[in-house]
């Protein structure tokens, strides 16, 4: 006769073989997200290239860092991310040289809400000469197209680089600050 409920009499070894599944499930799936992982160049911060990088392989920068960081890396993103070169030109930061840093925080944190989007949006998905509008997280609205060399214009900015990825972010290197007229004229640099 068979015996019926062998693994619930013996509960150490049912645990066991619970835990011992579960163990397997969480390595396989450890192995999939290996991908991910940055490997090697940190000034990309782990974000991935899809298309060939146009700047010549300077990343996105410290205060890009940042930005990035402030997004959940678990939800589908596109960022309009400005130039390290962009920060400092048309925002007046600079590395080291910021007095305040919680102004830089609120700044960068302000650039984010004007240059994120609660989607992805690959280079590809842009029809050359077709403009596209979208909604950043902050409500303002973007205005998107391809030229004929394959580079994003937002709001008459053109991209760097396009379609880097950390995580389910799209990230796109900006060669300016997308920002409103209103915080345009408040974060003006002094030598202007």
């Amino acid at each position: 006769m068979k015996q019926r409920g062998h693994f619930t009499k013996d509960p150490i070894k049912f645990l066991c073989i619970v835990v011992s599944i579960a163990c397997t499930f969480v390595l396989c799936f450890s192995v999939l997200k290996l991908n991910e992982i940055p490997q090697g160049n940190e000034n990309v911060i782990g974000l991935k290239l899809k298309k060939n990088r146009i700047d010549g392989g300077r990343g996105v920068g410290k205060f890009g860092e940042i930005v990035i960081g402030m997004l959940p890396q678990d939800l589908g993103f596109t960022l309009f991310l400005p130039s390290e070169k962009a920060f400092e030109r048309d925002l007046g930061l600079r590395l080291g040289e910021n007095e305040n840093e919680n102004d830089t925080y609120a700044i960068l944190t302000r650039v984010l809400g004007f240059s994120a989007v609660p989607t992805r949006i690959y280079a590809d998905d842009v029809q050359i000469g077709k403009e596209i509008d979208y909604d950043s997280i902050s409500g303002y609205t973007l205005y998107v197209s391809k030229d004929s060399d394959g580079l994003l214009i937002v709001n008459r900015i053109a991209s760097e680089m396009v379609d880097l990825r950390r995580g389910k972010i799209v990230v796109h290197v900006m060669d300016g600050v997308i920002m409103d007229p209103e915080f345009e004229q408040s974060v003006r640099p002094d030598d202007d």
